[in-house]
């Protein structure tokens, strides 16, 4: 029973139709799936991913009218995506032209880094992925395919203290810890866990900065992110292994395209293991993804009133 990989990272919006113009335009990153919070039907849940809507691939967003997050420790503070390593020089000229804000590249844990923020203030990273990425270009996407993101890069949490959460990674969910490097800014130490068979697309890192304040959530921030595990045999042990060490947990959520469990680690980030299927061609074919509001069977006889409360994107 091993988690192979990040699956997604789910993070706030206060601006649907601003989100999806960046993530497809300046991004250039395939909307997959539009539909809503399972658990607040009147927000959008955006999904955007590669060509073929891999797990592994989704960066997700909650539309949310909220206030502008407050930075600080207790969070997820940095999503990465990867890319060729030969195609950071053309995203930096990218971002340049479209007025993003940037950094320079830099070498960050010995891999080519360009960080940057989106519009609402989104912490990102495009990371050289170092020739281990299976891409999967979107045909229509305005990026040309040999520097379309690949998929999802390393989750960078900020924590107080280490410890805690040391012990649920390793002694709980079974990372491997595998070696630390500093800040680029702060110097304070990042350590570095992986899980599979490791590499940018299967590894957390965890930031200890006692000195933050506590954040809050708000647009710009990161609401949680997901690992991968392969199948539902699996997902039930991890379900079974949760209650039976008595960690608080949601139980089994079915979110149709995939399966979740949902529970916080020590300094309350949440975390999610989902099931990489079905997948989002379960009610859509894959040419058409994220064209039209989809929304899961039980939520069908309510598509009138949801689609009335939502804005148009």
């Amino acid at each position: 029973m091993q988690l192979t990989g990040i699956h997604h990272l789910t993070a706030v919006s206060a601006d649907a139709p601003g989100n999806v113009k960046f993530y497809t335009q300046a991004l250039g990153m395939r909307l997959v799936k539009k539909t809503v919070n399972q658990d607040d039907v009147s927000a959008y849940h955006l999904f955007y991913a590669d060509g073929e809507a891999r797990p592994g691939t989704d960066l997700t967003f909650f539309d949310w009218p909220a206030g502008h997050e407050k930075r600080g420790t207790h969070s997820i503070v940095r999503t990465s995506l990867r890319v060729s390593g030969a195609s950071l020089p053309w995203w930096q000229e990218r971002l340049t032209q479209a007025e993003v804000r940037h950094r320079e590249i830099a070498t960050i844990d010995g891999r080519a880094t360009l960080e940057f923020e989106d519009p609402e203030g989104q912490r990102l990273a495009l990371i050289g992925d170092g020739g281990t990425g299976d891409a999967r270009p979107w045909a229509k996407s305005p990026v040309p395919a040999e520097h379309q993101i690949r998929g999802l890069g390393p989750i960078t949490l900020s924590v107080p203290q280490l410890r805690s959460t040391d012990v649920i990674l390793r002694e709980v969910m079974e990372l491997r810890k595998a070696r630390e490097y500093p800040h680029p800014q702060t110097q304070d130490p990042i350590h570095v866990y992986e899980m599979g068979e490791g590499g940018p697309a299967a590894e957390l890192h965890v930031a200890v900065q006692p000195g933050l304040p506590v954040a809050e959530q708000g647009a710009g921030a990161v609401h949680h992110v997901a690992f991968r595990t392969p199948d539902d045999a699996q997902y039930d042990a991890w379900a079974k292994k949760l209650a039976d060490l008595g960690i608080p947990n949601s139980g089994k959520v079915d979110r149709y395209y995939f399966r979740s469990l949902y529970f916080r680690e020590p300094n309350g980030i949440l975390f999610e293991i989902a099931t990489d299927g079905p997948g989002f061609a379960t009610d859509e074919p894959l040419a058409t993804l994220g064209e039209k509001l989809a929304l899961p069977p039980f939520l069908e006889p309510r598509r009138k009133e949801i689609e009335a409360g939502l804005k148009p994107l």
